[in-house]
């Protein structure tokens, strides 16, 4: 395993949440890792977030240990869920808030369905 895939692997099995962004949660640097991370801090999701952009090395290895071509990537309790569209997609249909609820992520519901009113 390259150190890259080992840095990776221990950040997933640390953190209940990562998601692999450009830029930070408090300042994505894409619209699509703005997107993801203001669905997590809006629904007050703890999540851990590790800026691409710092680190060639992670940004290249995260999409080979998930064989997922994008970033963002969202990892729950260790597995990798999916990138924006994907959740976006489980936001709206609720999906998301099943996925936390069953794996005891915390998070905001009443916020998880003022995002789908907005939406519907």
């Amino acid at each position: 395993m390259s150190d890259a895939n080992a840095r990776i692997a221990e950040t997933i099995k640390a953190n209940d949440v990562v998601l692999f962004m450009k830029g930070t949660k408090s300042m994505p640097q894409c619209g699509f890792s703005s997107r993801v991370a203001g669905v997590l801090n809006y629904m007050g999701v703890e999540f851990e977030d590790v800026n691409v952009l710092a680190d060639e090395d992670i940004r290249s290895g995260i999409k080979e240990f998930s064989d997922w071509p994008t970033i963002p990537q969202l990892y729950v309790k260790g597995e990798f869920v999916g990138g924006c569209d994907i959740i976006t997609e489980m936001t709206l249909s609720g999906e998301l808030d099943t996925l936390f609820a069953e794996n005891g992520v915390t998070f905001d519901k009443d916020a998880a369905d003022k995002i789908r009113e907005a939406n519907g």
